[in-house]
This record gives C-alpha cells, structure tokens and sequence, in this order.
C-alpha cells in the first residue's frame, strides 16, 4: 500500500524525543493542525514518555480515582488526555510512533491499514511477525487499550499485543499514532488495570527499531524523508499549546 494520492513526496521526520505525555501530546496535535492548515508536510515521529503515564482517549470519561495518585519507582505517573479516540494506555517501557499525512479518503479502517502496512514490514524486518487484532465481545467496556486487540491494532502470532493505535481527523489531515509495548513491567500493568497481561520482552535497543522503522515507512509509502528537529519557535507554539489544554488533561 502507498500514499499516491499525497502530493507530497518528502516528509519530515522528527528525531526521538522523550519528555511528558502532555508536551507530547500537544506537539502531535501541532503537527496536525500544521499539516490541516497545509503549513507542513506529512510527518513521522517517534517518543517516548518521562515520566511514566496513563494517556487516556479523548472521550474517555470513566477511571478509577486511584489513578491519580499512581507512582511507578518512586515518581507519580502522569494522566494525559490524548486528542485521539479509544481507551487507555500505560506508557512505561513502550515506544510510540506518530504518523500525520492526509490523501488516505474517508474509510477509518482502510486509514488505519495503510499506515499500519510499515509497522508489520519493519517488525517483520526485526523479526516479529505481526497481524490485525479481532476484539472479542465487550472489548468497548474493557479501560484497558491493551487489554483486548481491534481490527487496528497489532498483535503476534500467539495473540499478543504489540501495538495499539488511535486516530484523530481533521478536514483532510490525520493523525495516527499509537503505543509499542517494548519492555512493559507486567505488575505495573495489573495493579492499574486489574488484569494479568501478557507482553514481548523486545530485546533490541530504541534505536535499532526506530531506524528499520524508518526505512520501512519510506518503502512502505514510496517517500523520503528529511531530519528537522523542532525549532525554538515552533516549541514556543507547542508550549503555548500545553497551557492551553492543561486544565482539559484530568
């Protein structure tokens, strides 16, 4: 699958960033409504969260009050409100890509292959064979995003979940990103989701990944890419965008 339909060629990719789901989400959101306001190309990024968070879907109103006063190793764990959809998630351990382009049509599903088709390649290429999830009944009551697997999100033969996505429109530009679940602590997990979870012990490092990723999303889509940090002025913007937003995080 390709991105014909985009204009754009060249992207612009983000080097990795590790810093506060709130910081992280707000220069996601950016990207996109730079991307909406055809101010910046198609976008790829990878990140990870300091501290530990909890990022919860942007319609999702019901969590337990404990998981406001959650620590992990001795550091609260942040909650974040994501602006895309689905359940929550807990980023400690994992990797999170970030995807913004437009062309992909009005199809959600076929939105979410699209860009997942780079995901499977470069795992693939790291040796993990990935497929779509099949959510049994009652998934949409289950709080825990990795808990159960969607038709968009990834899972190993076995039936493990490497990666859930979300996605967020606007007008003809979308955003995609989702958490890779590389050294997940299983405890961590059960004592904020109640359920024993099953995951991967990735062994390679961040950057081995990142980088077949990239390559893969550049033969994946057929594009090339150009490596620009954010600059002072576009972090001035993105700051601006985390005041704005804090009161709407819990």
């Amino acid at each position: 699958m390709t991105f014909n339909r985009c204009p754009m060629k060249e992207w612009r990719l983000v080097p990795t960033i590790e810093t506060s789901g709130q910081v992280q989400m707000a220069i996601d959101t950016w990207l996109l409504e730079q991307h909406r306001s055809n101010l910046h190309p198609p976008s790829l990024r990878f990140y990870t969260w300091s501290p530990a968070a909890i990022s919860l879907g942007y319609h999702q109103r019901n969590y337990p009050e404990s998981w406001k006063s959650l620590t992990w190793k001795g550091e609260a764990i942040d909650l974040v409100r994501r602006p895309s959809g689905g359940r929550a998630v807990l980023h400690q351990g994992d990797l999170t890509y970030a995807v913004i382009t437009s062309g992909l049509g009005h199809n959600r599903m076929q939105a979410y292959q699209t860009i997942c088709e780079f995901l499977i390649q470069g795992w693939k290429q790291l040796g993990i064979e990935l497929q779509y999830g099949e959510a049994g009944r009652g998934y949409i009551h289950n709080p825990n995003c990795f808990g159960t697997a969607t038709g968009a999100d990834l899972v190993t033969s076995d039936g493990i979940k490497l990666i859930g996505s979300a996605q967020l429109r606007r007008g003809h530009a979308i955003l995609q990103h989702g958490s890779m679940q590389i050294r997940s602590d299983a405890p961590l997990f059960e004592q904020v989701f109640g359920q024993r979870m099953a995951f991967l012990n990735v062994e390679m490092s961040i950057d081995k990944i990142t980088k077949t990723l990239i390559q893969a999303a550049r033969d994946c889509f057929e594009i090339d890419f150009h490596i620009e940090p954010l600059s002072e002025s576009e972090w001035q913007q993105i700051n601006q965008l985390v005041l704005d937003q804090s009161e709407y995080c819990n």
